[in-house]
């Protein structure tokens, strides 16, 4: 089906998404439901103690009205995705059919399709479902929906996996194997929707499988497609303000009508997200981990001449701020014993180093009281991590034509994004200060033209043409600073420097305001891609009952990739430079390991190995050039050429800018889906699906290394079911998919190092590469319930396998790094890092009368996953054990819904099982957030 999808509920329907109530929570909606209930029956006995039938018929009636009203309840504007109230019943079958629940249809991107038709997996969310528990972030709405999931990292390395799949790769030069689309234009960068907030929105779909034979930009595992409310020619405006723990405040607004009665119409949206976080930084007690400050616009315009054509111009505003995701971290004691019981000697550690006298000296200090402060406290100590600061723009346009019985559509879309991070190493001192981000900024230009045929007959088809331009600036900045040599100098080195005075001044200055746009993959990074695709998708209807959907699609890719890495600024060092590396000339003198000088050494070079001298030993320089260097004991010498050491490793692989080599591919999409409707309670279908994911153009240490394309076939076996009398939608599938070429990190031959090491060994670093083969198969269920009075319950899980059926170079986990271990591990038939086997959603709504027609309304929402590990090498110390999370909210509105008010609880009963963690450090899970929101509706 299409990666743009709405979602429409019928007449006589209930919501599709019902959030998870526990029993404790229900037995009090329960009771105080009962109690209501009595009083209101108390005060009908005192108007009339004696009711006829037909004032009792005409009460239940006027109840259920109240009810089905506020079931239907949302902050959209009316002529979207509302639930509408059933007519009052006056028989037992009208009654109980007023429980059934309605069809739920899913529109294309020209059609309305009911969803038990639609020959494929997909979850469907509605806007004031996700409203109802303050849920906007891609993160809190995706939780809605089974075997998705959305992968905590920063702005920019978050990503989307379906099905365990794509949580790695999240590189710049790399497309995300989950799409995702808004409004009908597709993102092609993921971070995109990782520090937004989604308010006023319509609907939420998530389809699995390889997409793209109905439009936009193609996806290999699935699509996240996010469908805001449109403008209206009913005027409404919707509002909310919430406050909450950490300072948290909420305000949301959304408000259109007509412009010109039945021909312009608009629709505005605002939305301003600010509050602390939960961890608090010691050296700087006002910022705090993870805040939120997000300020968000949108306004839309609906131009409708006549019947037969309308457009649509939309443009949205983030503008640039700061929240701080990078630095929530808590450090632990690195252990003592490697995988295969030799003793770690901590030579690199945070531990070793911080043991310095350079850093004990600060008596207010201490690795175990400060830097591993944060276990078991809600504090970090760093002085230099700013804010990863992100913000966007975009402008749509949309025409649709109604050509006889069918539809022309285009879309022009222009969306741009910025990133930049500055971090900390994690200390209070001056070692890393303002350094190792990415400063990246995105821009996508898109253009679509579609055909929709009209429903009926024997076919109906959409058929149409795709391009993409992208451009992604990015710039990885690093810096070091005055206390960065006697941090990264090894034991040996720092122990020869730290003896004497000139040594001291020569460990400042080795890394000391040294600035680069340091190698990570590159330094610089200017990535131009382009992709062109025709595309149409065909339903056969053979017979009413048999229908044979048909889809393919062809993308040409082109992509690009010129890239470099320096020296920005050499800081007080310059003089310690190498002479060159990788042919990048550095302005340096040669010398050997123990500082002698080289006989290739220029008059030049000679004579700044000379001011060396003078500036550290205050050796006056001579007639004779080098002279000067030459008179310096041995010690010295040794120690001169320790700063320098220091330096070159830090500053690493530097290279000239030029060009890696291009991907040049034709990437098809195809897919087949027969489906057999037994009657209007049973579908079955059986779906093939085929996509690929472009190459990758890319530097591995400045030297080019192309990545294959990665290829994907699923078959998916399921039923769409309404059951008992309709009040149950049962809905489930098997799957299978097997990806070939897999793109994530993997271990490499490191072709720069090999050649400069020159020892007939090969090296190795990691990369994105190619995994020959993942395989992940599973059973999925979506269950809806509506024949509870007063309560709807669904209920979304999945049973996954997703493991590498063939991957013999895993980069090693940090245990395996002893003495002669291996480069690389093989983890064929181990499950992908971010996979778990079970995830569970049951979400239950509540709603009952109150006295003066006002409702009272609960909601629930549990999500269970079970274990998984959350290290791309797969450590035996990343395991995250199964867990739930519950958010609660309970509420009361008027009886119009212009006012209502709800307390809204995340993380209700206090999850503590970290999001992530490494062997020597783990990400603390949200707290439990309590929070009171109002909010209405005209």
């Amino acid at each position: 089906m299409s990666n743009a999808f709405n979602v429409r509920q019928k007449h006589e329907s209930v919501p599709s998404n019902l959030r998870p109530l526990a029993a404790l929570v229900a037995g009090l909606f329960i009771a105080a439901s009962g109690s209501v209930y009595a009083a209101d029956q108390a005060t009908s006995s005192a108007t009339s103690a004696t009711p006829t039938v037909e004032q009792l018929q005409a009460e239940i009636a006027r109840l259920k009205q109240i009810i089905a009203t506020q079931l239907g309840a949302t902050t959209n504007t009316p002529a979207a995705s509302q639930v509408s109230a059933p007519e009052p019943k006056k028989d037992a079958a009208k009654e109980e059919e007023s429980q059934t629940l309605g069809e739920i249809t899913v529109s294309g991107t020209s059609r309305l399709v009911a969803v038990q038709d639609v020959p494929t997996s997909i979850s469907v969310v509605s806007g004031s479902d996700l409203a109802e528990l303050n849920a906007f972030s891609i993160g809190s709405i995706l939780k809605r929906a089974s075997n998705v999931q959305w992968n905590t990292g920063n702005q920019r390395t978050a990503s989307l996996s379906i099905r365990g799949i794509g949580k790695i790769g999240t590189t710049e030069a790399q497309d995300p194997s989950v799409g995702v689309t808004v409004d009908g234009v597709s993102y092609a960068y993921n971070a995109l929707t990782s520090a937004y907030d989604f308010t006023d929105v319509d609907t939420l779909e998530v389809l699995r499988g390889p997409q793209g034979s109905l439009g936009g930009k193609s996806a290999n595992i699935g699509v996240v497609n996010i469908s805001t409310v449109r403008p209206s020619f009913t005027p409404s405006t919707d509002y909310s303000l919430t406050f909450g723990q950490l300072g948290t405040v909420i305000a949301t607004l959304a408000a259109g009508g007509p412009i010109i009665d039945d021909v312009l119409a608009w629709r505005g949206s605002f939305s301003a997200d600010k509050g602390a976080g939960d961890l608090v930084n010691a050296y700087d007690r006002d910022q705090t981990f993870t805040n939120t400050d997000r300020l968000s616009g949108r306004v839309q315009f609906l131009y409708k001449p006549n019947q037969d054509f309308n457009a649509r111009l939309a443009v949205d505003v983030q503008p640039n701020a700061s929240e701080t995701q990078n630095g929530r971290t808590i450090y632990t004691q690195t252990p003592l014993f490697y995988a295969n019981g030799a003793p770690n000697p901590l030579t690199t550690d945070a531990q070793t180093r911080l043991g310095r006298s350079w850093f004990t000296n600060e008596p207010n200090y201490s690795y175990a009281g400060n830097y591993l402060n944060g276990a078991g406290t809600n504090l970090v100590n760093l002085n230099n991590g700013l804010g990863q600061v992100t913000g966007s723009k975009g402008i749509v346009g949309e025409l649709n034509w109604a050509v006889g019985k069918n539809t022309v559509t285009s879309i022009t879309a222009y969306k741009s994004y910025h990133f930049n991070a500055v971090n900390d190493e994690g200390t209070p001192f001056d070692i890393n200060p303002n350094s190792g981000g990415f400063n990246n900024d995105y821009k996508q230009l898109s253009q679509e033209l579609r055909f929709s045929s009209d429903i009926g007959g024997f076919v109906d088809y959409t058929a149409g043409a795709y391009l993409l331009k992208t451009h992604l600036y990015a710039d990885y900045q690093k810096i070091w600073g005055s206390d960065a040599g006697a941090y990264f100098a090894s034991t040996a080195q720092y122990n020869r420097l730290d003896a004497t005075a000139a040594g001291q001044l020569l460990l400042v200055n080795s890394l000391d305001r040294l600035s680069m746009q340091a190698n990570s993959p590159a330094g610089i990074q200017n990535i131009n891609n382009q992709s062109a695709a025709i595309f149409g998708q065909a339903n056969w209807h053979f017979t009413d009952n048999l229908t044979l959907t048909t889809g393919a699609r062809l993308t040409h890719d082109r992509r690009e990739n010129e890239g470099s890495a320096g020296i920005i600024d050499n800081g007080f060092g310059a003089s310690l430079n190498p002479v060159a590396v990788n042919g990048v000339q550095l302005g340096g003198f040669a010398s050997s390991a123990t500082g002698a000088l080289a006989a290739t050494n220029s008059a030049a070079q000679l004579a700044l190995a000379d001011s060396v001298a003078t500036q550290y030993f205050g050796v006056k320089p001579t007639a004779v050039a080098g002279a000067a260097y030459k008179s310096l004991t041995a010690a010295q010498q040794q120690q001169v050429a320790d700063a320098k050491n220091i330096r070159a490793s830090q500053a690493g692989v530097i290279f000239a800018d030029g060009s890696a080599q291009s991907y040049v591919g034709n990437a098809p999409t195809l897919n087949i889906s027969p489906a057999y409707k037994f009657d209007e309670t049973l579908t079955a279908y059986v779906s093939g699906q085929y996509g690929q994911k472009a190459g990758i153009s890319q530097f591995v240490n400045g030297v080019s290394d192309l990545v294959k394309p990665e290829r994907t076939t699923s078959f998916e076996l399921g039923f769409k079911s309404l059951l008992l009398n309709k009040t149950l939608a049962l809905n489930a599938d098997l799957y299978y998919t097997t990806i070939r070429d897999y793109q994530q990190a993997v271990r490499v031959v490191d072709t720069y190092t090999t050649l400069v090491q020159n020892n007939g060994q090969f090296a190795y670093a990691t990369a994105t590469g190619n995994v020959n083969k993942v395989i992940s198969t599973g059973l999925e269920l979506d269950a809806t319930y509506s024949g509870f009075e007063h309560f709807n319950i669904r209920a979304t899980g999945a049973y996954n396998d997703a493991f590498y059926k063939s991957f013999p170079n895993s980069a090693q986990p940090a245990e395996n790094g002893y003495p002669g271990a291996s480069p690389y591990q093989d983890v064929s038939g181990k499950t992908l890092p971010g996979a778990s086997k079970i995830s569970l959603n049951l979400s239950v709504d509540y709603h009952t009368r109150l006295a003066n027609d006002n409702v009272l309304h609960g909601s629930a929402s549990s999500t269970y996953v079970s274990r998984y590990n959350s290290d791309t090498a797969l450590s035996d110390y990343a395991w995250i054990g199964g867990n739930t999370i519950t958010d609660l909210g309970v509420g009361v509105s008027n009886p119009k819904q212009t006012f209502d008010v709800s307390l809204i609880v995340k993380n209700a009963f206090g999850n503590s099982v970290p999001l992530s963690q490494t062997w020597n450090s783990y990400t603390p899970a949200n707290p439990r957030w309590v929070g009171i929101v109002f909010k209405g509706h005209q």
